[in-house]
C-alpha cells in the first residue's frame, strides 16, 4: 500500500510541476542560450521516430545509457546487455509525445546462462487530419512508424574476478505507414495514394559491455563501473512499392559511447557521447551530443533520476521515478525542452517492468557458494584428508560453474599443499631408510 502511494504521489507531482512551469520565460531563455547550436543538419535523415526514446527510466537519465542498460530498456542503447541482466523481463512503456503524437513499445528479455534474447514492439504514431480549400475535414486516420526488433548477446569468458565482454546483436524492420489523402477537386480519398509515400527500413545495431569494480564503497557481487560502446541503426530505407521504388533519406545511425559508475549503493551517474553517422552523405554529419543522468536510491523500493541531454540547440531536462511494487517497477518520467507543452502536457512517459525470474540462478549461485564455503572449512584444518575433501566440495562448485575463479584457485592451493605433505612424508621415510 506503501509503494502504490508513493508512486502516485510521484505522478500528481511531476503532472502538477508541468503544469505549473513558466515554459513562456524558461523555453525564451534556453533559446537565447542554445540558439548558437542549432544543427544545420538536423531534420535530413527519415525515420525519426527511431531518435524518440520508449520513456521511462532510461529516459529520465537523460538518455545516458549507453554504458548502463541493466534493464530491458536496452533495446534502443546498447544491445550488448541482454546476456548479462539478472532476470527475465517483460515491459510496458508509453511515450506522450508533442503534437497529439505518442509511442507505445512492448519488450520482452530473457537469458540462458551467458546468452541473452529479446524481442520488442514499438509503434510511433500521430492523427493525420486533411482538410479541403474550404476548411472542411475530409479526410481522418495516423501517420505510424513501427518498429520490430529481435536481439541477440553472449557474454565471452564471463567468471569471477573478470565479469567478461558482453557482445550483441539487434536486428531491426521498420514500416512508415502514410494515409491516403484526397483529390482536391472531387474531394475523394484515392486508393494506394498513402503507398507511394510509405517506406520499409533495415538495420542493425552492434554493441559490446565491459563491467568492473573500482572505487566501490559498498559490498556487492554486481560490478559498479560499466563501460559501453555501440553503433546503431546502421541499415537502409526503401520507398515506395511496385514500380516505385526509391532509396529513401539516410536513417538515423549514431555511435555510441557510454560509462556508469556507482560509487555507492544508492547513488549512480551515468554519461553518454552520441555522434550521428550519415551512411549516404558522410559530410551531412550532424553535430554530436552529450547526455549525463543520476539516479539516487532513496528506500530499497524508491529511487529518484535526472537526466540532461544537450543535443543541437534543444537541450532536454528530465525528471523521473521508480517504485518496486511487488516485483513489477513502475517509472514515471516527465521531459522538458523546447517543444514541451503544458495544455495538453505532453512529454510524460511511465512504464512498467515486470520481473519474471532469473530461471534459477540465485538458487544455483547460493549452492555453488555453500560447497566454496565448505571447502573452505576443510582446507583450514590442513590435513591431507580435510585437503582432499576440499577438493570434492570445489569440484561441485566448478561442477556448476566452471569459471568459479575462487574455487579454482583454492584447489589449486590444495594440490599444492598435499604435494608438499607427500614430500615431508616421502623425505621423512628415506632419512629413515638411512639410519636403518
Amino acid at each position: 500500500m506503501k509503494k502504490t502511494l508513493v508512486s502516485a504521489l510521484t505522478f500528481a507531482f511531476l503532472t502538477f510541476a508541468a503544469s505549473a512551469l513558466d515554459y513562456t520565460s524558461v523555453t525564451s531563455a534556453l533559446s537565447d542560450i542554445f540558439s548558437s547550436a542549432a544543427d544545420d543538419n538536423e531534420g535530413i535523415t527519415s525515420f525519426r521516430s527511431l531518435n524518440i526514446p520508449a520513456g521511462g527510466r532510461a529516459e529520465a537519465l537523460g538518455s545516458a545509457y549507453t554504458g548502463l542498460c541493466d534493464d530491458i530498456s536496452f533495446f534502443d542503447y546498447n544491445p550488448a546487455a541482454s546476456c548479462v541482466l539478472q532476470n527475465t523481463e517483460l515491459a510496458f512503456f508509453h511515450n506522450s509525445w508533442i503534437a497529439d503524437s505518442a509511442e507505445e513499445t512492448l519488450a520482452g528479455t530473457t537469458r540462458f546462462g551467458n546468452f541473452g534474447l529479446g524481442l520488442q514492439l514499438k509503434c510511433f504514431y500521430v492523427p493525420f487530419t486533411e482538410y479541403n480549400l474550404y476548411g472542411d475535414r475530409v479526410a481522418g486516420s495516423y501517420y505510424s512508424e513501427t518498429s520490430a526488433t529481435i536481439n541477440a548477446s553472449y557474454n565471452f569468458m564471463a567468471g569471477y574476478n573478470f565479469k567478461g565482454l558482453a557482445v550483441g546483436i539487434n536486428g531491426r524492420t521498420s514500416y512508415r505507414s502514410v494515409p491516403d489523402y484526397t483529390d482536391n477537386q472531387t474531394d475523394e480519398i484515392i486508393s494506394g495514394s498513402g503507398l507511394s509515400q510509405s517506406a520499409v527500413a533495415f538495420m542493425g545495431d552492434i554493441g559490446i559491455l565491459l563491467r568492473f569494480n573500482m572505487a566501490k564503497f559498498y559490498s556487492g557481487r554486481e560490478p559498479n563501473l560499466r563501460l559501453g560502446i555501440s553503433m546503431n541503426n546502421i541499415g537502409a530505407a526503401l520507398t515506395g512499392f511496385g514500380d516505385s521504388i526509391e532509396v529513401d533519406d539516410p536513417l538515423p545511425a549514431k555511435v555510441s559511447a557510454g560509462v556508469s559508475y556507482r560509487p555507492f549503493s544508492f547513488l549512480l551517474f551515468t554519461l553518454d557521447f552520441k555522434q550521428p553517422v550519415n551512411l549516404q552523405s558522410p559530410s551531412q554529419l550532424p553535430l554530436f551530443s552529450l547526455a549525463s543522468g543520476v539516479e539516487i536510491s532513496i528506500t530499497n523500493f524508491f529511487s529518484f533520476e535526472s537526466g540532461l541531454l544537450i543535443q543541437g540547440g534543444n537541450p532536454r531536462l528530465s525528471f523521473g521515478s521508480q517504485v518496486d511494487i511487488k516485483g513489477a517497477k513502475v517509472n514515471v518520467n516527465y521531459t522538458f525542452d523546447l517543444t514541451s507543452s503544458s495544455n495538453p502536457i505532453n512529454h510524460i512517459s511511465v512504464s512498467a517492468k515486470l520481473n519474471l525470474g532469473d530461471r534459477g540462478r540465485a538458487e544455483k549461485q547460493k549452492l555453488i557458494d555453500a560447497y566454496y564455503q565448505k571447502g573452505l572449512e576443510y582446507y583450514a584444518q590442513g590435513t591431507r584428508e580435510s585437503l582432499e575433501s576440499a577438493i570434492e566440495q570445489w569440484d561441485l562448485a566448478l561442477n556448476l560453474d566452471k569459471r568459479v575463479d575462487p574455487a579454482i584457485e583454492g584447489k589449486t592451493a590444495a594440490l599444492d599443499l598435499i604435494r608438499w605433505h607427500e614430500l615431508i612424508r616421502d623425505f621423512g621415510t628415506l632419512d629413515k631408510k638411512k639410519q636403518d
